[in-house]
């Protein structure tokens, strides 16, 4: 998008450009090239410049509103670092209902998510409402893991880490079928989350 808006704003310039073009030049080209034409009016120059300085404006609301999606949609190294902080400062310390029994890659899966979540809510009014990814590192684990954060556009990287520990004192406990605290329980998890720059 930035090369179509960067070449769109040229073209632009060219057309400005020609209007400029006094219409006493331009006949004596014209003359140059084919003398016996006939003379060229200047009601055709000023149609001619109108249309010529109305097409380079259109163009230059085309190039930046095309410059403005593209900033719609792509992160900045500032925005994505405000916002990971701030979305490891919201995730640090919280608890989450989870799965007893669920494997590590349905944790990492849900960490990922959770992470991603967090950034995008956290970006801020002219950041994206996307294009934030978390991959998981090798070797995760439920209890550890740790996941490197890009976002569409951005050059920086960071690194979240996630440590996952059981909280039975937060644990839910639905309602039985005759009333009062049932036998299921959903189980709870505290987050200790902290981050730094670069990949994990």
């Amino acid at each position: 998008m930035t090369h179509l808006s960067v070449l769109v704003f040229v073209l632009a310039a060219l057309l400005l450009a020609m209007a400029c073009v006094k219409a006493d030049r331009v006949r004596a080209w014209r003359e140059s090239l084919n003398p016996s034409a006939p003379d060229v009016p200047d009601a055709a120059f000023v149609v001619a410049r109108l249309v010529l300085v109305t097409t380079a404006v259109a163009g230059i609301v085309v190039g930046v509103r095309g410059l403005a999606v593209e900033d719609a949609v792509k992160w900045s190294d500032d925005e994505l670092t405000s916002a990971v902080e701030q979305a490891v400062t919201a995730l640090d310390g919280t608890t989450g209902l989870g799965d007893l029994y669920g494997s590590a890659s349905t944790v990492d899966r849900e960490n990922a998510r959770m992470i991603e979540d967090e950034v995008v809510e956290h970006g801020g009014g002219d950041a994206p409402q996307s294009g934030v990814d978390a991959y998981p590192a090798a070797g995760n684990t439920a209890p550890d893991s740790s996941y490197t954060v890009k976002g569409d556009g951005a050059g920086a990287a960071f690194c979240v880490h996630v440590r996952r520990t059981r909280s039975k004192e937060d644990d839910w406990h639905p309602p039985g079928i005759t009333g009062g605290e049932g036998t299921t329980v959903v189980p709870a998890y505290a987050y200790a989350v902290t981050s730094r720059e670069g990949t994990c």
